[in-house]
């Protein structure tokens, strides 16, 4: 070949190369993502989702758009915030806390991607097919709540050997508490215990509710946690201490609100893990094929100070394999 055809090739070869796209990576860095989040109530695991996405390199205003909507407590309004997050065409959804974002989402959309970050049965919730094999377009956190809710009974009965009657605050509403409270009823059968339901429908009934299960001879008290219960977690351990009533809760809030115990999964830790997922699904992974994820680490918090003060000796036995003893 000449010399001058050589140059004219060369030279025809570097002007289509300033039509090349750019390179994958450098697209990738100028796409945006929309995540969208809906919230039953509060918006702090939202920001623990969002902080782990920004280490993740999705940072808000400049390659993400993080759109959050809560129904602040009240589960009628759902459905309409989720389908207003849907109407925005995000890339995925995040369902928070509780199964029933989880639900409204699901029912909002069979297209867009789901990711729930804390659902108690989300088989028997009818979320998911399988746990292995999810299907459809949802995937995320199964919080094993309902399964560990005997487990919480046996922390209060080595607590207090003599109970016989628990509390139980509970929504009646809420599509989690129809899954965990006939799991809840039969570990209390089992451990020969009786329970004394405390219904919630509103925060002004907590109180006249915890008190009459006292009135029945409740001497020990836990929760079936839904997010309007765990934004109200300081009045419940404030309404225990002033019933002096020994309790275990479902996560650390609690006890950090006051609340004497509680055992339950690391929630943190969880909404980190929903970040990864929306990582994966964000570069390519497709959420039937994504297995729901459950806890590996349960952790059992002490407070001691709250239990000086409720005149409740701790067993050493559960000292020695508290998690975290706060003093």
């Amino acid at each position: 070949m000449r010399r001058r055809d050589v140059v004219a090739l060369l030279g025809g070869m570097a002007a289509a190369s300033a039509f090349r796209p750019l390179p994958l990576r450098a697209q990738e860095a100028q796409k945006r993502y929309r995540v969208a989040y809906l919230a039953l109530a509060g918006d702090q695991d939202a920001m623990i989702v969002k902080h782990r996405l920004d280490e993740l390199a999705y940072h808000e205003g400049r390659n993400l758009i993080f759109d959050f909507r809560s129904a602040d407590g009240d589960q009628s309004r759902l459905p309409r915030l989720a389908a207003e997050l849907v109407a925005t065409h995000p890339d995925v959804i995040v369902a928070g806390f509780g199964t029933a974002p989880a639900k409204a989402a699901q029912a909002a959309t069979a297209t867009i991607p789901v990711v729930f970050t804390s659902v108690g049965d989300p088989i028997g919730s009818g979320i998911v097919r399988s746990l292995n094999r999810p299907g459809a377009n949802i995937t995320g956190l199964h919080a094993q709540a309902a399964e560990i809710g005997g487990k919480r009974l046996q922390i209060l009965q080595e607590l207090s050997p003599d109970m016989r009657i628990v509390a139980v605050i509970e929504e009646p509403d809420a599509p989690y508490t129809t899954v965990s409270l006939p799991e809840l009823q039969s570990a209390a059968h089992a451990r020969g215990l009786r329970i004394e339901l405390c219904e919630m429908r509103r925060p002004d009934q907590l109180a006249g509710s915890v008190e009459a299960a006292v009135r029945a001879g409740a001497t020990g008290l836990t929760i079936l946690e839904t997010p309007p219960l765990n934004n109200l977690r300081r009045d419940i351990a404030d309404l225990a201490a002033r019933l002096r009533l020994p309790a275990v809760y479902t996560n650390r809030d609690f006890v950090d609100a006051g609340g004497l115990m509680s055992y339950g999964a690391d929630r943190r830790q969880m909404y980190r893990r929903a970040a990864e997922l929306v990582d994966k699904i964000l570069k390519g992974a497709k959420p039937a094929d994504i297995p729901v994820e459950q806890p590996t680490k349960f952790e059992l918090v002490i407070n001691l100070k709250t239990a000086r003060t409720l005149g409740v000796p701790v067993p050493n036995t559960l000292l020695a394999v508290a998690d975290d003893v706060i003093e």
